[in-house]
């Protein structure tokens, strides 16, 4: 999907929250990725996000912001991958405080996926979770975005080119104020419109 695609999507979108879901949570992802290097990729063993790292490899080099430049890591690479194909569970072990780890997973995540995930939150990296609602998962989370399984406007597939979009768009400035207005409409939902 291109950026023109993207664009229409959105558009099509537009009405549904879904642009400004996604959005946010790569907007989030991004301000938690700080080095290059830093943003690790993982998911299911038979499903491994290499489509999303992919594109968020993509957006870091065309949008030059090189801490957005992910490290897929994989369950079991092939002996002579290439480098950018042969990261494997060793550097989800050597996570550490300041990176940051998304977990894609379409399914329900296995039971050494989650041990994995909660291994690197332990040491203090921060979690990030694209998921069907699975719970397991999101409660390891920091953040996490749900795409429903039944959801007919927005598939997994889709969600993901969203997010990586998004996350290749500049970051919005925000003051205090701007903050402090996102955090109260969070906790009590949006103020009424007195008018």
């Amino acid at each position: 999907m291109d950026a023109s695609q993207v664009a229409a999507l959105r558009e099509l979108l537009s009405t549904t929250g879904w642009p400004e879901r996604t959005r946010e949570f790569a907007w989030a992802l991004r301000s938690s990725a700080r080095e290059p290097g830093g943003l690790l990729v993982f998911g299911a063993p038979d499903d491994e996000p290499w489509h999303l790292a992919a594109h968020l490899d993509d957006e870091s080099r065309l949008g030059g912001v090189p801490e957005l430049s992910p490290t897929l890591v994989r369950w079991k690479p092939p002996p002579g991958a290439p480098p950018h194909l042969g990261v494997g569970l060793e550097r989800l072990e050597a996570a550490r405080r300041g990176e940051t780890l998304i977990v894609v997973s379409e399914d329900e995540s296995p039971a050494p996926l989650l041990e994995r995930v909660d291994d690197a939150r332990r040491v203090g990296a921060t979690i990030f979770a694209l998921d069907t609602g699975d719970r397991e998962l999101e409660g390891l989370a920091h953040e996490a975005l749900t795409v429903p399984a039944d959801d007919r406007l927005v598939s997994f597939d889709a969600a993901q080119h969203l997010v990586s979009a998004a996350a290749g768009e500049p970051l919005p400035r925000r003051g205090l104020r701007d903050r402090l207005a996102r955090l109260l409409e969070t906790i009590s939902g949006p103020a009424a419109d007195l008018s």
